[in-house]
């Protein structure tokens, strides 16, 4: 029995190891507790653990018969000593073994939350990013949108300014021709004012010659 108690806590212990390392050897063994946790597999751990909390029960019961034998001899005799010896070391291995299959039970539990709450934020990680993806599609369309208005009124501005230019440079040449005709204009009036000074200082001369000739008859 002790012997038995011994190997299942190893083992035990083993498992914990396991559980507790990231190793290949780990994903198999929680494969296979997937596998007991399935089907009937609660139900015969409930049986074995039944079975071993009985056990347990009667071997604190024979240690507590063994105790009273003792207040009531006031002496414990050879044969009570080595059964009380042997009742504790079974009830203590006993009690140990349920504490590590409970620490195998609970790794076990956390450890597939874990999967489960890495794989949700994943999953999560994986929509978000898929927004993220969406988002910026949409942004990048509503660039490319705004960058094709924004060339239309580039161009459209580029075929405007051409036209002022042409304006301004076919306002500038009409410009220049009036300034070029206003000159020609100036300089044929300055020649009419030098014709007209001439005609009049020959007009005083033929009035001057005429006033003479009319003296010179009259005397």
């Amino acid at each position: 029995m002790i012997q038995l108690l011994y190997s299942v806590i190893m083992l035990q212990v083993g498992f914990i190891i396991t559980l507790l390392f990231k190793t290949p050897f780990r994903k198999l063994l929680i494969m296979a507790l997937d596998r007991v946790k399935r089907g009937r597999g609660p139900v015969v751990l409930t049986t074995v653990a039944a079975t071993l909390m009985v056990v347990l029960a009667s071997t604190l019961y024979s240690m507590l018969k063994i105790q009273r034998r003792t207040i009531d001899a006031a002496a414990l005799n050879p044969t009570d000593q080595v059964l009380m010896s042997k009742h504790m070391l079974e009830a203590s291995l006993m009690g140990f073994m349920l504490f590590l299959a409970l620490m195998i039970d609970r790794l076990h539990h956390y450890i597939r939350e874990l999967r489960f709450l890495r794989k949700s934020m994943e999953t999560v990680k994986k929509q978000s990013q898929g927004y993220e993806d969406r988002k910026n599609a949409g942004e990048l369309k509503a660039l490319g949108e705004e960058t094709v208005i924004l060339k239309t009124k580039s161009k459209k501005l580029e075929s405007e300014w051409e036209t002022k230019s042409k304006e301004v440079e076919a306002a500038q040449a009409e410009a220049e021709a009036l300034r070029k005709q206003s000159e020609g204009l100036l300089l044929e009036y300055d020649r009419l004012l030098e014709e007209n000074q001439n005609l009049q200082n020959q007009l005083e001369s033929i009035e001057q010659s005429l006033s003479e000739a009319g003296a010179m008859k009259n005397m």
